[in-house]
């Protein structure tokens, strides 16, 4: 049966940020993911699991200053310093959340940029990461996005491109984070690249698309995919990523299903 995540920095956005997790709860969801926890502190957060039943599944390490157009900072060799000090920050959230996935985002590499020298911090970063939070049971997840609409000169944008970092950085706890609505975009034939990746995917991301809203508004026929996963065998979270067109709860029409 599928298993619905609400990605709290997407959904119930007009609430504060604590005050998400209550509303994720109330609407049937048991489990929450988001971009960044670092506004409040982690026992904050993990009394908010708690007291709502919630299992916090998935956040990011690092991502700079996003409102200034920073997308992560992992594969920056100018940013390896910022990086590991917030390795450390990451990973005491985690452990005080009991958050098990970690997501590492590498940032948009400039035009000129030398390349090898990028993907060289990545592994390293990527390597130290998983090494450090491997004794917790914590696993690395590596998401391509795609740089056609959303963030474009991401530094990877297909599934073939996040493979190759992970099999650089060659960790057991390195998995792929397989966001449906980024790979439509990029790839395509989502059925059969799932079935094919599914033994390294760690966690699965959707929304819609155009416009990456909620599943039903756009072309990708989610209740046809999401039985498709459970055919498969995938027990893991899916989380729900998407720009509700209005308000969230009005929104979730589509999940009652999977919710109840």
């Amino acid at each position: 049966m599928t298993k619905l995540c609400a990605n709290l920095t997407f959904l119930f956005s007009d609430l504060p940020f604590l005050d998400r997790f209550d509303a994720a709860a109330k609407a049937g969801f048991r489990a929450v993911e988001c971009m960044a926890p670092y506004e409040a502190p982690p026992e904050v957060i993990r009394e908010r699991l708690d007291a709502n039943g919630l299992e916090l599944v998935l956040f990011n390490f690092a991502i700079g200053d996003w409102g200034g157009g920073d997308r992560g900072l992992a594969a920056d060799p100018a940013r390896v310093e910022e990086f590991r000090a917030n390795l450390t920050q990451a990973h005491a959230y985690a452990a005080a959340t009991g958050c098990k996935k970690l997501h590492i985002m590498p940032g948009k590499i400039p035009e000129g940029a030398d390349r090898a020298a990028w993907s060289n911090t990545f592994i390293g970063n990527g390597r130290l990461a998983a090494d450090t939070v491997a004794g917790d049971g914590i696993d690395v997840m590596f998401e391509p996005i795609n740089t056609k609409v959303d963030i474009p000169g991401y530094f990877y944008a297909t599934s073939s491109g996040a493979l190759e970092i992970m099999d650089a950085i060659d960790r057991p706890n390195v998995k792929l984070q397989y966001d449906v609505y980024h790979m439509q975009i990029m790839e395509g034939d989502l059925a059969r690249t799932i079935e094919r990746l599914l033994p390294r995917i760690g966690h699965i991301q959707i929304a819609d698309n155009p416009g990456r809203n909620e599943p039903g508004t756009g072309e990708i026929n989610y209740p046809w995919l999401l039985s498709r996963l459970d055919a498969l065998g995938y027990t893991g979270w899916v989380g729900c990523e998407y720009r509700p067109v209005g308000d969230t709860l009005a929104g979730l029409a589509w999940a009652k299903a999977y919710l109840a």
